[in-house]
């Protein structure tokens, strides 16, 4: 059995109020943010989270993001900048440095469990179920921040032994839920339609890097 999910994050003005959110269906989902960071960061954040909440599950996972440099960095970049001592081609630093680390340890923990963990490409804002329902709560958990209000964490997977609120956040604090906000509601039915691209599962190769275009 596979789980397939949709992973998104928003940041208004990025840098700004920012959020993420994952979507698996409408008893397992889960949102957060902080009062500042940038869209990559809500991307990464999503997808880590899921990788966590998901990591006691025996299913391979199919997660299904709008974003480029979330997918490749996971998928093509990781293994040369682990070459590198973490920094890019060019001897730069990497942005969002503990989120990737963080990011490369799942996947680690995931390929040593047999787990397989694959990787969709689809195009944001149009009409993917999955992603508009985590874009929706992504960017509900930003305008939650905005208005001072933190959002509603969601269910998150049974098990799971934590929330959205525990996850990881490139060094601020953990978020501090207080409640439901009106920004991030339960979303409705999951309308699961098919992806547009498929990347290859964590390579144990590097593809070549693209422009740093992302930072």
């Amino acid at each position: 059995m596979t789980i397939t999910a949709g992973a998104d994050g928003s940041a208004l003005g990025n840098p700004g109020p920012a959020g993420w959110g994952w979507y698996i269906d409408a008893d397992r989902w889960a949102a957060g943010g902080w009062p500042h960071g940038t869209n990559n960061q809500g991307e990464l954040t999503a997808v880590l989270d899921l990788l966590r909440q998901t990591s006691h599950l025996a299913e391979d996972l199919v997660i299904c993001c709008d974003s480029q440099y979330a997918i490749k960095s996971i998928t093509e970049w990781m293994p040369g900048w682990k070459r590198r001592g973490w920094r890019k081609a060019d001897g730069k630093p990497i942005a969002n440095l503990e989120l990737l680390q963080a990011l490369d340890a799942e996947m680690t923990k995931a390929r040593a469990a047999g787990r397989r963990i694959d990787f969709r490409w689809v195009r944001g804002h149009a009409g993917h179920g999955l992603n508009e329902q985590a874009d929706r709560l992504a960017n509900g958990a930003a305008c939650a921040y905005q208005a001072g209000r933190a959002p509603d964490p969601g269910p998150g997977i049974a098990g799971a032994g934590r929330t959205g609120r525990d996850v990881l956040t490139a060094g601020r604090p953990a978020e501090q839920a207080t409640g439901r906000s009106v920004g991030t509601q339960p979303p409705g039915p999951e309308i699961n339609e098919p992806a547009r691209r498929r990347t290859a599962s964590y390579p144990d190769r590097e593809t070549p890097e693209a422009p740093t275009l992302f930072d």
